[in-house]
Order: C-alpha cells, then structure tokens, then sequence
C-alpha cells in the first residue's frame, strides 16, 4: 500500500507499480496490467484487449480474465491486510457472462480482512467490458492467517 500512495499520483506512477508487481510475480506480466485504484478493501485493474491476450475467436481469452482477477485480487489482499496477516489463493470459482470483445477492468472487493483467526475470506472480482456490461464474474477464495513469528 506505501508503494501505491507514493507513485499513484506521479507521471508514469501507476505504470512503474504495475511493473513493480510483474517483476515480482512476472506471469502477471503477459497481460500487461493497468492499476487504475487500490485501497483497502478495493482493487480495480485493467487489461487492454490486443492480440497477446486473445483467444482464437478475437475476444480475450478466458485465462487472461482469470489471470486479471487473481492480479486485482491478490494486489487488493496484500494492500488490505495488516502486516501481522499473510494470504494464499486457495481457489476460484469463474463464471463467463458474455463474450469479452472489449477492454477489460476488473472490480475486486472483500470483507473481513482484518486481523483475526485463519479463515477463508471470499473476493468478488467483476469484471467488465468497455460498455460497463459484467463479462465475468469470479469468487476468489483466499486462506488469510497470522503469520508465523
């Protein structure tokens, strides 16, 4: 969270958190992402649609989508969480509404993320097209859990 409040608002900022990121996580990298706001609780996250993201019918491609949420989800877990918590994905749960032939800008919010017992916390991603339609929905279940001392 320290990084985004001191680069969201510079020139090329949001660009060089998003690079940040994929050169922590580089996969995340192939879907070139956009971080457009991150505060606790919140993420919201972009893709362009261009050719690297693109299945064999023009739109983006399914995995693109999820890769996007888990980028949005996980970026929103590590922004929210206090530093005594640590998170793992533990799964997901997709569901494609409509054919995604625009941008895409992924919506990622959660509850219950303060300091607690291990639990599962759910994350919502919704993610839409250009037009604001929801193309794909996606429930992220994440472990969150003291970290060991």
């Amino acid at each position: 969270m320290k990084m985004w409040l001191k680069l969201k608002d510079k020139p090329l900022g949001k660009w060089m958190f998003a690079r940040a990121i994929c050169w922590k996580a580089p996969y995340f990298a192939s879907i070139s992402p956009r971080f457009e706001e991150l505060k606790p609780g919140y993420a919201r996250v972009s893709l362009k649609k261009r050719r690297a993201v693109e299945n064999h019918i023009g739109t983006v491609h399914a995995i693109a989508a999820c890769n996007l949420a888990e980028l949005g989800a996980g970026t929103m877990m590590e922004a929210s969480l206090p530093n005594s918590m640590r998170w793992l994905p533990k799964g997901m749960n997709v569901q494609y509404l409509k054919k995604c032939e625009t941008d895409l800008t992924a919506e990622c919010s959660a509850t219950d993320i303060a300091e607690g017992p291990a639990r599962d916390v759910i994350v919502s991603v919704d993610m839409k097209d250009a037009n604001g339609n929801i193309a794909v929905h996606a429930d992220i279940t994440m472990y969150i859990s003291p970290r060991k001392k």
